[in-house]
């Protein structure tokens, strides 16, 4: 749930409020009471890090399976084969 920034423009009360994203945005002051509650635009929110550091050598590695080589596939012949039987079979 993001928290979302107010300020009154009749007595400049100003306030963060924590809403779900579908929740109706806030009009009445708590302060002075008067509908001239306005949401602000903020810069938002990143992700932060924290701690010693995130580094490659923290995760394990996995080592990439081997790919072993595909036979060869030859195509044998058949009695409408232009080589008349001199394919490899």
């Amino acid at each position: 749930m993001p928290t979302y920034e107010y300020e009154c423009s009749g007595c400049n009360h100003a306030f963060e409020m924590l809403q779900s994203m579908t929740e109706a945005k806030l009009t009445k002051c708590p302060a002075c009471k008067k509908n001239k509650l306005h949401r602000l635009i903020g810069t938002g929110s990143g992700v932060i890090f924290k701690g010693s550091g995130f580094y490659e050598t923290d995760y394990k590695k996995k080592d990439a399976p081997k790919a072993e080589p595909k036979p060869e596939v030859k195509p044998s012949c058949s009695t409408s084969c232009p080589h008349a039987g001199k394919c490899a079979a």
